[in-house]
Parts: C-alpha cells; sequence; structure tokens
C-alpha cells in the first residue's frame, strides 16, 4: 500500500511531526474535563488555528483532534453516538488546511486509547474494542486523513484490537505506545516487546515507536531500545517537552524551544525517522526543532551519559529491559 509518510520519508529522511494537542487547546480555552473533540463542531477555528500552527512551524504531518474519539471515551460526556461524526469533522478541518496550505502536509488520525482494562484483567472485549476502533478509523478516513495514527497506548490487547479494526478499515497506520513506568509502559510492555509485537502483527504499521511518557530523557532511552532490536520499520519519537510542573495553578512544561532541539537531534541519531513533541510542546519549540534537523549533521547514536548530560536525568535507573541506565539517579538539570 502506497502512502504519504513511507513516500517522504523516501524523499527527505526524516519528518518533524507536529506538538501537543491538549496544551494548545487548554491555552486557547478549553475548560478541565471538557471533551476537546466537540470543539471539532463547536470552535472548528481553534482547531484549524491548532492544526495550522504545527503547519507554520514547519511540521510535515500533525495528529487531528481526535485523541478521545471512540465511543468509550465519548460516552464520558454522553456522546458516544456521535463518534463517527466528531471524527469525520476532525479530519475534514485538517484536510480543507492542507488542501489550501502552501506546502503539502500529512493528516494523521489520532486515535488514543478507550480508557478500558481488557480482558482477562478487565471486562472490556476484544469484539468490543475492534468495534469501536474501526467506527474511529472509519469517521477519520471519512473526513480525509492520510493515515490513522494510533497513540498513547500502553496494553498490547488494545494495540492488536487497534491494528485489527484499522485492517477493516484499509487505512495505513502508525502506532506508539507510552513508556511512563520505569521504561515500560504502564501494562508492563518493554521497548523490546514492543518491537516484537510489531513484527508479529498482520497488520504492520508504516512506522511505531513512543509517545509522551515521563520526559524526552526517557524517551530517548526507549527509542535506544527499540534500535537495538534492528526493527525494518521506521520508529517514531514524540517526547515530552521536560517535565510538568504545577505553577500558578497550570501545568507548566519546563523544556525550552532550546532542550527540544537538542532532543530532536539525539531522537535522529537514535534511530528515529519521524520525531515530534507530546505534551507541552508548542510551536516555539518546533520552529527550533526543524532547524536543528535541517542543519545539524547527522551523528553517532548518543550514550545514556550524553543523554542525560544534555536533556536532563532520567526518571529511573533502569529501561525495563535489563540494561542499566546512568549508575545513580540525579536530579533534573533544568533548562530556563
Amino acid at each position: 500500500m502506497s502512502d504519504k509518510i513511507t513516500d517522504l520519508l523516501d524523499t527527505q529522511g526524516w519528518l518533524l511531526a507536529d506538538g501537543a494537542t491538549g496544551t494548545a487547546l487548554f491555552n486557547m480555552g478549553l475548560q478541565a474535563g471538557e471533551p476537546p473533540e466537540l470543539w471539532n463542531v463547536d470552535a472548528p477555528a481553534k482547531v484549524k488555528a491548532l492544526y495550522k500552527g504545527s503547519l507554520d512551524a514547519g511540521s510535515d504531518l500533525f495528529l487531528t483532534n481526535s485523541f478521545g474519539g471512540t465511543a468509550a471515551r465519548l460516552k464520558l460526556h454522553n456522546q458516544q453516538k456521535r463518534a463517527f461524526e466528531l471524527n469525520r469533522v476532525a479530519a475534514e478541518i485538517g484536510r480543507d488546511l492542507v488542501d489550501g496550505y502552501a506546502r503539502d502536509a500529512i493528516v494523521a488520525g489520532s486515535m488514543g486509547p478507550t480508557g478500558e482494562i481488557f480482558e482477562p484483567v478487565g471486562t472490556f472485549r476484544h469484539s468490543v474494542a475492534v468495534e469501536m476502533f474501526h467506527e474511529q478509523a472509519e469517521g477519520l478516513k471519512a473526513g480525509g486523513v492520510d493515515v490513522l495514527w494510533v497513540e498513547t497506548i500502553s496494553a498490547v490487547e488494545e494495540f492488536r484490537a487497534a491494528a485489527e479494526a484499522i485492517n477493516l478499515a484499509g487505512m495505513p497506520w502508525c502506532g506508539t505506545m507510552s513508556f511512563d513506568t520505569a521504561g515500560r509502559t504502564m501494562m508492563g510492555i518493554t521497548s523490546k516487546e514492543l518491537v516484537s509485537i510489531v513484527n508479529a502483527l498482520e497488520n504492520t504499521p508504516i512506522a511505531f515507536g513512543a509517545n509522551c511518557g515521563v520526559g524526552a530523557s526517557d524517551l530517548l532511552r526507549t527509542v535506544l531500545g527499540f534500535s537495538a532490536e534492528k526493527p525494518y520499520i521506521p520508529l517514531i519519537a514524540k517526547g515530552n517537552a521536560g517535565i510538568p510542573k504545577y505553577v500558578d495553578g497550570h501545568i507548566h512544561y519546563d523544556g525550552t524551544p532550546e532542550l527540544m532541539a537538542d532532543y530532536a537531534v539525539m531522537a535522529r541519531d537514535c534511530g528515529a525517522a519521524i520525531i515530534g513533541g507530546c505534551c507541552g510542546t508548542q510551536p516555539a519549540h518546533l520552529v527550533r526543532m526543524r532547524d536543528a534537523l535541517e542543519n545539524q549533521p547527522r551523528g553517532h547514536a548518543p550514550s545514556l551519559v550524553d543523554i542525560e548530560s544534555k536533556i536532563g536525568a532520567f526518571s529511573s535507573e533502569f529501561d525495563g529491559t535489563g540494561d542499566t541506565g546512568p549508575a545513580k539517579r540525579t536530579s533534573r538539570r533544568k533548562r530556563g
């Protein structure tokens, strides 16, 4: 299956993805507990501004405002019957923007976790998950996305259900997990195990990797874990802009544009081909990331010591795979 991501990677060698969705929308006035997906119909100009901010900053692709777009998540707000509609409109806003933009870009349909615990640990059935993800995928497809983008997944059961649903929709896809518990996902998956999971899928993604998690240092260590397994599929790195801190009643991420530029180059040198930001990453970060990727030459994979000295301390001593991290955990280095 031909897809725009692979075509652009063949030409450019790397892609700059977008930054944070939630951070930007909260800055625009989204209230805590308010489902962002409703803004696709209630405040489309703000959603368009979200997408355009990434494009203007130099992103080659951006994710649609549909992270919580499964019926399972929308049910929390009694909006589950609107799942197809809200995903379709999220994609249409992006498609209309790109079709009229000065340069080509990729519209990626965001598909986040359901928030449910799968059998046998929980009660959520595989067949129900596939049905919900399929509905979301079809909505995003109808709205014109170029690729589907499964993100922030913790459980292998959910990753597999999303892959099966996307296969039914007949779309190319990318998938990322969030490694936020001493180098593992919340459900215990390691970087090495994700490579094996991806290799065993019938519907293989066109790229896979990690997003969100703890901070940029930890995410880079996870990418090194992927690269050590020599995957044949391009890798994704979407790290948070530093560590969240509660300042004056708001969550603030301490990663500066300069730090994220260093992170972007290190992510590339760790083996990532698609590099972006997650929580806290704003257009100002993306501008510096693009400049760094374009102008700093490719280098050798950084060591853990290199990562810690330039980006900051790891949140845990080990990465979950048996390989040791720094010998001693230190306080995180502040960058402005």
